[in-house]
C-alpha cells in the first residue's frame, strides 16, 4: 500500500448525528479502530500528538489523546508516542493539575510546551497581494506559515492532531488546520490571521466553514504542508442533550453529548464534522435577546481573552439597548498573556474603527495585531451593554476602565442561579425573561436576519 503524503485526503471513520448521543465504548472502539488503520498507512517512527488546551476540556480530546497513548505505547513496534504538545496558541501554559484532569491516561513526561513568542519556525510566506485578494481588501500584508520547531526536530511518522469543531469568532469554525497554525504558530501569523478576521468582520464568518482566514491555512498547507509529516485529524462534534434526551438517558438537560466523530487524512473529515457542527452548535433565533445570561466556568475561564466568548458567540443575537450580564467567578485578569493584558488595560474593547485608529496611531498596538483583533471581537460596538461579574480576582475599577459596565457576583448569582436555569429562553419568578448560556464555547446564538437566513 502506498504510504500516505501530506496532501492526501482519505476519510477513515465518520461517525454520528445530529441526534447521536456516542458512548464511551463507542468513541474507543471506533476511534482505536481508525488509528489502527492510520498507522498502517505510514512508516514505523515516532507519533506526536496535538490535543488542545484544558481551555477546550469538554471537546473530548482528552479522552481521544488517552486512547491515542495507549495504543502508540503498546505497539508492536516498541512506544512509539514520541511527544504530546497541547496547541496552546497564545494561551496559558497547562499546569500539572491540568494536565492530570484532561488526560489521565497520558504519561507526564511526554508532554511538550509550546512557546508562541520563541519555539516556532516559518515554513514559508503567503503574498501580501494574495492575503489582500483572499481578504477582500480588508488587510495587505504578507502571511508567515509557521509551527513549532520541535514537530519537525524528530522524525515523526505521523502528527495526530485531536479536538472539537465549533463556531469560532476568528475562523468561522474551529480546528482542522486551525489547530497547527495557530495553535503551535507564532507570534506574526497569529497576529495577522487574527486581525485578518477582525478587519473582515466576526459575524461574516462565525459558524460558516469557507473564510478568508480559514483560506490563509488552506494555502499554507497547500504550499507547504510536504515539509511536515502527514496529518491524522480526530475531530469531535458536541452539543447540549436536551430535556427529551435527558430523561431517555439519565442525565441532566444541557448536559454534553458527543454527537460526532470524524478522522481522517486531509479535509474532508473536517468538512463532514463542520457540517454536523452547523446543524448542532448554531442556534438561530426569531427574536433578538434583550437580556443574556452567561456563565462561564472558573476553572476554563480565567480571563477575558477567554471569557469573551460570552460576547463573540451571542453578539449576534444581542438586541440594540439589550444587556449581557457575564457570571465569571474565576475571572483573574484580561490577558493569558502579560504584555496583550497590558494592551488591553491600555486601550480596552472599543468599536472596531476606534481600535484601527489607535492601530494606526500607536506602534506598540500595530505590532501585536491579535490583541487589536480582540478588542475588536470584544466589542459590542455600542449596540449592548456588557456587564461583567467578575470574582475577588478583578475589581470594579479594572472592569470599568477596559470599557465594560460592573456587576456584583454575589447579587447576580442569587438572581440568576444557575443550578436552577436553562440552556436558552428562562422566565423568572417575577417574569423577567432572559436567555441563559451555561458555557459560551460550545456554540454560536444568533438572530436569524443577522446571520443572512
Amino acid at each position: 500500500m502506498r504510504l500516505i503524503e501530506a496532501q492526501d485526503d482519505l476519510l477513515l471513520l465518520e461517525l454520528g448525528g445530529s441526534d447521536a448521543d456516542l458512548s464511551d465504548e463507542d468513541i474507543d472502539a471506533h476511534f482505536s479502530w481508525a488509528l489502527q488503520k492510520a498507522l498502517e498507512r505510514v512508516r514505523t517512527g515516532p507519533v506526536a500528538l496535538l490535543p488542545p488546551d484544558g481551555t477546550r476540556f469538554h471537546s473530548r480530546a482528552g479522552f481521544l489523546t488517552d486512547i491515542a497513548s495507549r495504543i502508540l505505547s503498546s505497539s508492536p513496534a516498541g512506544d512509539r508516542l514520541g511527544m504530546v504538545m497541547p496547541a496552546l496558541g497564545t494561551h496559558m501554559p497547562m499546569t500539572e493539575a491540568e494536565l492530570r484532569r484532561m488526560f489521565p491516561g497520558t504519561p507526564l513526561s511526554k508532554f511538550r510546551g509550546h512557546d508562541w513568542r520563541r519555539d516556532v519556525l516559518t515554513l514559508g510566506r503567503l503574498e501580501a497581494d494574495w492575503v489582500e485578494k483572499t481578504a477582500e481588501g480588508a488587510v495587505r500584508f504578507d502571511w508567515p506559515v509557521q509551527v513549532n520547531k520541535a514537530i519537525l526536530e524528530e522524525e515523526y511518522s505521523l502528527i495526530v492532531s485531536l479536538g472539537q469543531v465549533v463556531p469560532h469568532e476568528v475562523i468561522g469554525m474551529a480546528n482542522h488546520l486551525k489547530n497547527l497554525f495557530v495553535g503551535t504558530g507564532g507570534k506574526e501569523a497569529i497576529d495577522k490571521s487574527h486581525f485578518t478576521g477582525a478587519a473582515y468582520g466576526m459575524e461574516r464568518m462565525m459558524g460558516r466553514v469557507n473564510t478568508p482566514v480559514r483560506a490563509l491555512f488552506d494555502e499554507g498547507y497547500r504550499r507547504f504542508g510536504n515539509l511536515l509529516p502527514p496529518i491524522l485529524w480526530a475531530l469531535t462534534v458536541v452539543g447540549s442533550r436536551s430535556e427529551e434526551e435527558a430523561r431517555r438517558t439519565g442525565k441532566s438537560r444541557g448536559s454534553l453529548a458527543v454527537r460526532g466523530l470524524f478522522v481522517g487524512f486531509g479535509r474532508s473529515c473536517f468538512e463532514k464534522a463542520a457540517a454536523l457542527a452547523r446543524q448542532v452548535n448554531v442556534d438561530l433565533l426569531d427574536e433578538p435577546i434583550q437580556k443574556a445570561v452567561v456563565y462561564l466556568e472558573p476553572e476554563e475561564f480565567r480571563t477575558t481573552w477567554l471569557g469573551n466568548k460570552a460576547v463573540y458567540r451571542t453578539r449576534m443575537a444581542m438586541a440594540d439597548g439589550g444587556e449581557l450580564l457575564i457570571l465569571a467567578p474565576g475571572l483573574e485578569r484580561f490577558g493569558e498573556d502579560h504584555g496583550i493584558d497590558a494592551l488591553i488595560r491600555k486601550h480596552g474593547y472599543r468599536p472596531a474603527a476606534e481600535i484601527r485608529r489607535r492601530v494606526e496611531a500607536d506602534e506598540e498596538l500595530s505590532e501585536a495585531l491579535s490583541a487589536a483583533a480582540h478588542l475588536i471581537h470584544g466589542s459590542s460596538e455600542d449596540r449592548f451593554t456588557v456587564r461583567y461579574c467578575p470574582g475577588p480576582g478583578v475589581s470594579r475599577e479594572e472592569i470599568e476602565s477596559v470599557g465594560y459596565q460592573w456587576g456584583d457576583l454575589d447579587e447576580a448569582m442569587d438572581r440568576y442561579d444557575i443550578k436552577k436555569l436553562t440552556l436558552g429562553w428562562n422566565t423568572l419568578p417575577d417574569g423577567e425573561r432572559i436567555f441563559f448560556v451555561p458555557n459560551p464555547a460550545l456554540g454560536l446564538w444568533a438572530e436569524r436576519r443577522r446571520f443572512g437566513e
